[in-house]
């Protein structure tokens, strides 16, 4: 275990339907590299965790509301997938205003599978290069964005992967992208 991310915390911002690894594996390797993390939803209590997008998963209690939150509490950003998660998050002014605001801030955000749903409706994805799952690659270009097909897509402060396929390479970028932001005070 390194301490790489020693006195840094993440937000993960996710919805009821979350898929259960892309929340879970690189909350993990968070804590493994010595960082902390906190969940964000939509509001408090737990959310509904999946696997497959289809089978109840478990729950993951909240640490906060993101309507409570802000930017500069975290030195990162994780935003898991599952299709039900980020179409629930996109429709919440809120949580689509906190994205935006952390790819602008120019701290590190890291987006899996259909996660870059909620980039999109934030309007931050246009000339940027992101991989994301497959059916949402239309709407990325749609979007103005430059797909690629890759494990991992590496731009200025986005770092983007594809499935839990991906997971161990996309965990490797997000801990070394968080590891190189200063401590948020």
């Amino acid at each position: 275990m390194s301490n790489m991310l020693q006195g840094k915390t993440v937000a993960i911002l996710a919805a009821d339907g979350v898929e259960r690894v892309e929340l879970v594996h690189p909350s993990a390797a968070v804590h493994q590299a010595g960082g902390q993390t906190e969940l964000l939803s939509l509001r408090n209590g737990w959310i509904q965790m999946r696997d497959n997008d289809l089978d109840p998963a478990g729950t993951f209690t909240v640490g906060r509301a993101v309507a409570d939150a802000s930017i500069d509490d975290y030195d990162g950003l994780l935003l898991p997938g599952g299709t039900v998660n980020p179409d629930k998050l996109r429709t919440d002014e809120g949580a689509v205003a906190f994205a935006r605001d952390f790819v602008e801030s120019g701290k590190p955000v890291g987006v899996i599978c259909h996660g870059a749903l909620t980039l999109i409706e934030a309007g931050v994805v246009a000339g940027r290069t992101l991989t994301s799952y497959p059916s949402v690659r239309t709407d990325l270009r749609n979007a103005g964005a430059n797909v690629v097909d890759e494990e991992v897509a590496v731009d200025g402060n986005l770092i983007s992967s594809r499935s839990p396929d991906d997971l161990p390479a996309f965990c490797a970028a997000i801990v070394k992208a968080f590891a190189k932001t200063p401590a948020a005070t």
